[in-house]
This record gives structure tokens, sequence and C-alpha cells, in this order.
């Protein structure tokens, strides 16, 4: 699942109300989510998971879902004790001993079976990908390798039942404004067709092959064949221009590689160019790159791209495992990466990926 944008909605504020107008809230309890030992589960704010889901139908039905769509998305549905765990089980803050090292996580995630999953993948949908290149602007390998981090080139695409997983958490109310958003998202989803067996995905309400959130598909998804269905579960050329059509509304710069390796010269500072600016989201990504600098003053420094890089992009200086250890220039298109998914870990197998595709 990606969250690659924060997501914001006002109805926390709209359930809060209409509870209170219910006599179903009191006052906020600070005691925190419970497992009982029967495997119970309970909302942070004590409302019964029944009578919160009410509260989700109406506001469904004043956005125009149909009592049909509700019936068949809504019908014995229970919280999952499951889901809730995963969620609260999401890594948090480095440890006091800081990031663990890139290079494990890159040799397990760009390694030859993924490889060779996407060069096969690339040869066998060429036309298909080269069109989508040349309308969106975003590199064919880059589209491939989104496609093999998020589901293996389609093969795991998660079977948790959508409208389960988001109605669950937004009811336990940890990140209730997301999932509530997102599980309304997926009603409007559901009002075009797809029946509740086709709308399974991860524990978090990512779904198909981009592992779209709701809110991105209705946003973002696009109609790849002119079939007129945006079709991200089995239909690749749907799937391409979906992920395409995503980096370039996040900014990808047509032209201009995700980032290359560089030489930096022994006894280097690179803490010496930390950046300065707090990045309003995701600022742990963000903190550990150093400032913009163009490719130019970069070199001046003696730091060298080892491929080709015109002297005036702007890119930033990263060395994830420390001194003496492989670095990078990194393009504003490595930003885009990241919006996709908040992880230098995720952003670098994803760039590291793509060219090994091409290679």
């Amino acid at each position: 699942m990606r969250f690659a944008r924060p997501f914001s909605s006002p109805f926390a504020l709209l359930t809060f109300c209409a509870l209170a107008l219910a006599g179903m809230i009191g006052a906020p309890s600070a005691a925190p989510f419970a497992a009982h030992a029967q495997g119970q589960v309970a909302a942070r704010d004590g409302i019964a998971f029944d009578a919160y889901l009410e509260l989700l139908k109406a506001r469904a039905r004043a956005e125009g879902v149909s009592e049909a769509t509700l019936n068949r998305m809504t019908a014995g549905l229970t919280p999952n004790a499951r889901v809730i765990r995963l969620d609260q089980g999401q890594p948090g803050r480095p440890t006091r001993r800081g990031y663990p090292a890139m290079a494990p996580y890159i040799n397990t995630h760009v390694n030859p079976t993924r490889i060779s999953g996407g060069r096969r993948v690339f040869a066998d949908n060429s036309g298909q990908l080269r069109a989508v290149e040349a309308e969106y602007g975003v590199p064919a390998q880059i589209i491939v390798a989104i496609f093999g981090h998020e589901t293996a080139y389609g093969q795991i695409r998660g079977n948790f039942d959508l409208s389960r997983s988001l109605a669950t958490l937004a009811w336990e109310g940890r990140r209730r404004d997301l999932f509530a958003g997102e599980w309304l998202a997926l009603m409007q989803v559901a009002e075009r067709g797809f029946s509740r067996d086709q709308l399974v995905g991860s524990y978090a309400g990512a779904f198909g092959n981009p592992q779209f959130l709701p809110s991105v598909y209705l946003r973002l998804a696009v109609d790849g064949d002119g079939d007129g269905r945006a079709n991200i579960f089995s239909n690749r050329a749907d799937t391409y221009a979906s992920i395409a059509n995503y980096f370039r509304d996040a900014g990808w710069r047509s032209g201009q590689p995700w980032g290359v390796r560089a030489s930096v010269p022994r006894g280097f500072d690179v803490d010496a160019y930390k950046t300065k600016l707090v990045a309003p989201v995701c600022s742990r990504v963000h903190e550990r790159h150093s400032q913009w600098k163009t490719v130019a003053q970069w070199r001046a420094l003696g730091v060298q791209p080892q491929r080709p890089l015109a002297d005036d992009t702007l890119v930033s200086l990263f060395q994830p495992d420390g001194p003496g250890e492989p670095a990078w220039l990194l393009t504003g298109n490595y930003r885009v990466i990241l919006e996709y998914n908040c992880s230098n870990y995720y952003a670098m197998s994803v760039g590291l990926l793509a060219d090994e595709i091409v290679n």
C-alpha cells in the first residue's frame, strides 16, 4: 500500500458532531486500543462498530452512493482485528543507532528475479509502454519498476476485503480522517461497477496493479485502451497509463534521470552540506539529503557524477550508508518517486530497478 501523498478530510469533524448529536460519544478516552483475550477489538472513542458503520453509510448516501452499492459493500461487515494489528505494527522513527543500512534492502528488492521479470515485462509490452511514455513523458522502465515493486508484476495484489479493512481502520480511530475518507472513496469506485470480490487488496486499502488508494484511483486512474473503464486490476494498458499519469501529476520532468551514481572525495564532509529546509511531509526522509546545488557546483567540490548530467541540473547528494559507501546525485524526479511512497529505501530501489531493466 502506498500513501503517496498526505490525504485530508473534513469527515472526522462531521463524524464527531454526528456522534455527539446521537449521544454516542462522551469525553475522549486516554486508553489506547486494546485487543482482548477473546480477540475482540474496540474503537478508541468507544463507539460500537455497527453504529459507526451507519454513520459512514449516511455520509456515502449524502455523496450519491446508491443503496444497492452500500448493501453489497457492507453486507456482513465486521471489524478485522488482524488489520488493526498490522496497522499498529508499522515502523516508526529510526532507532538510536540510526537508520538501517540501505545496501541490504537494495540487494533484497533489486534482485535477479525482479530484474529478469522487469525485463520480460518491458520486452513483452514494449509497444504499450513506449506509447504511454510518449504521451505522459514518464520513462517506460520507471513504470515497469513501480509495477514490479508494488505487486511483483501483478502477481501479489493482496486479498483483504477493502470495505472491511477501511471501515475497520476508520472505526478504530487512530487515523480516522484518512481511512474514513478512503472508505467513502471506495464506495464511489464500487459505484462504477466493480464487485466486492474485485475490490480486494492490501490491509490498508490499496488495490490493483499499481496499489492505488481509492481516492487516488478516483483522481488519477486512466483508461489506457479506450474501452471506457480504468481497470487497474487486470488491464496492462490501464495500469501503465495510470502509473504514468500519477507521475506526471506529481511533477516528473521528461528527459531527466531520477539520479546518478557519484564519486565523493576521500574525507569529504557530507554533513557540511546538510539541507536546512524542513519538508512539510516526510521530513525524516528529506532530512537525509543534502542542500540543492547544480552539478557544476558539486563538481567544483570534487563530487563527480558517473553518468552524463547537464551542469545546470539541480541535484542533492545522498550517501545513505555513510562515508566511503555508495553515493548518488538525486534530481527532482527522485522526489516524484517519493510521492508514490515516502521512503528512501523504496525510492532508491525503484530507481535502481528501473536502471537494471534497461541495462
